[in-house]
């Protein structure tokens, strides 16, 4: 059986679960409200859209668009539930990218507000994006994490906080 696009995907997002996973595990519901500047988004939102973007790929490849008005958002209310859907939208993003075929990535992926498209590209494309997107709030949260002196885990390479000499 070749690799499709969908395993290859699948492999880049695999790279990322075990530290994002111990990402979320750190933030406490205490500073959920938290943040950094009155510009900034709070803590938990962050953290939410660090445990829900791999779901933006299963909603991609199964429905083909996502409506921000009627986009399903979870709305964890402990760190335990934070982790909990994480780990459910993994599992989904798993089965939907070892499914889908290369001819289904062809077809084009709308993001909608109200109907109206904002953006359009072949899911081919959008994925890699996305799983960028994902690791880039993954790294707004660590420093979050480390302003407010949680332990930031190895991520890709050793961190300040777990290095044992």
């Amino acid at each position: 059986m070749s690799q499709t696009l969908g395993t290859l995907f699948l492999k880049d997002i695999e790279e990322e679960v075990a530290a994002t996973r111990k990402c979320l595990e750190r933030i406490p519901e205490k500073l959920f409200s938290w943040k950094p500047h009155e510009k900034s988004m709070k803590m938990g939102y962050l953290a939410i859209l660090v445990a829900e973007m791999p779901k933006w790929i299963t909603h991609m490849i199964e429905k083909g668009d996502i409506e921000f008005g009627t986009f399903e958002h979870i709305q964890p209310k402990t760190t335990s539930e934070l982790v909990k859907l994480f780990d459910e939208n993994i599992v989904a993003v798993r089965t939907a990218l070892q499914n889908v075929t290369n001819e289904a990535l062809k077809e084009i992926f709308h993001l909608k507000n109200q109907g109206k498209v904002l953006f359009r590209s072949p899911k081919q494309e959008n994925i890699p994006s996305t799983i960028r997107h994902w690791t880039h709030h993954r790294g707004q949260l660590t420093v979050y994490m480390r302003l407010n002196d949680i332990a930031v885990p190895a991520i890709y390479g050793p961190s300040a906080d777990e290095i044992s000499f």
